[in-house]
């Protein structure tokens, strides 16, 4: 009897042994591998290069999703600025993201400018219209642009056209685009004659073709700034992201795109 009782008290104890190494183990794998959704907002012009990007980023974090929010760099900052659950932020222009810097919202430590690109004048690739210079638009009857208030590309058309002595000449021609990618289809459907848009954007199309290439002198530079948001949820995994995007393979990619290097 007292035999078969100290077996039965032995069975006990490494069966409760066994559960709680078991436990552990359980709650060491969930602490190392939790799955995690991160929210970026990004300019329209990277969407291309970014959903690449995600999609080798996850297979080397399979417990990591990339949630992307894309639109005019303007009311992407107006969103954050007002509470939308963001954990980074990935700019058209410097001025809507040190404006976030300015608020506070963004982490100072945790931000760099990425990439650069350039302002092009496109047209459809079956065009009989003779563009071949930003002069040319003063004989068109449309031409889009992003809105300048709150997308970048916009601003920097805007500018070019200005700096050109163009602006009054062709200001009543003008349609307005929420983001660069509608300047963009815009130009593909034929409903303008002519867009300026990012010269990733017009690689993007196999319907439109580069008329002109704006000189660097008629706008800002175009910078993309990146960068962590000081109440993300998931601070780790965002800034793990963030590093990720400034690595050999990254930059490779968003050269590949059309994208240029900032040199620092």
């Amino acid at each position: 009897m007292k035999k078969s009782y100290t077996i039965l008290l032995l069975i006990c104890l490494l069966s409760t042994f066994l559960f709680a190494c078991s436990k552990n183990e359980s709650s060491k794998s969930a602490e190392k591998d939790p799955n995690v959704e991160i929210t970026i907002s990004a300019a329209a012009s990277l969407q291309d290069v970014l959903n690449k990007i995600a999609s080798n980023y996850e297979k080397e974090h399979p417990n990591v999703k990339i949630t992307y929010n894309f639109g005019g760099s303007g009311a992407l900052q107006q969103q954050i600025s007002n509470g939308a659950p963001v954990d980074l932020f990935f700019s058209a222009a410097e001025d809507k993201f040190d404006q976030l810097i300015e608020e506070g919202l963004i982490e100072k430590k945790q931000e760099t400018d990425l990439v650069g690109n350039e302002l092009v004048l496109v047209v459809r690739k079956d065009s009989s219209q003779d563009i071949k210079r930003f002069e040319d638009l003063i004989a068109v009857k449309k031409i889009a642009i992003g809105t300048p208030e709150t997308v970048p590309a916009g601003q920097y058309a805007a500018e070019t056209l200005e700096n050109l002595g163009l602006i009054k000449k062709v200001e009543k021609k003008i349609v307005y685009a929420k983001d660069v990618r509608q300047v963009l289809t815009y130009v593909e459907t034929g409903n303008v004659d002519a867009g300026i848009v990012y010269k990733t954007d017009a690689m993007t199309s196999s319907k439109v073709k580069v008329a002109a290439v704006a000189n660097k002198d008629t706008h800002a530079s175009i910078i993309y700034p990146v960068g962590v948001l000081k109440e993300t949820p998931h601070k780790k995994e965002a800034e793990r992201f963030f590093d990720y995007l400034q690595n050999d393979a990254a930059l490779k990619t968003f050269v590949e795109f059309g994208f240029k290097k900032i040199e620092k």
